[in-house]
């Protein structure tokens, strides 16, 4: 078990962060951004060609992520580049297709059950 000298105040302070980083990532358009940054920072028109929204849609996602600290932008001459802050953000994903995965396994294990005892 961690142990940490955090008081309760702290701990609810971290519970509010990690909550709105879920709230940002509720959307599966900016999970598509983010999944889209994964490997290397991308101008407005490469996240567009892959992600597939309306221009005015995806400026409004990226500025979500931008406002939360998810991404970064770099301006290179006219373009302004995209990348993830931190590609821990990658990993947070990746566990949850995780979870996903085994909330699927599980209740298809449960589905042959019910079946079998019919």
């Amino acid at each position: 078990m961690l142990k940490t000298s955090l008081d309760p105040k702290h701990f609810d302070a971290l519970r509010k962060f990690k909550a709105g980083i879920f709230k940002v990532l509720a959307h599966p358009t900016r999970i598509h951004i983010v999944e889209t940054l994964r490997v290397d920072e991308l101008s407005v028109g490469a996240i567009l060609e892959r992600v597939k929204v309306e221009p005015a849609n995806l400026s409004q996602h990226l500025s979500v992520l931008r406002h939360s600290h998810l991404v970064i932008t770099r301006k290179h001459g006219n373009q302004v580049l995209y990348s993830l802050r931190d590609p821990l953000l990658i990993e947070v994903l990746e566990a949850m297709r995780q979870y996903f995965q085994k909330y699927f396994e599980d209740s298809i294990e449960m589905l042959k059950q019910m079946e079998h005892g019919r």
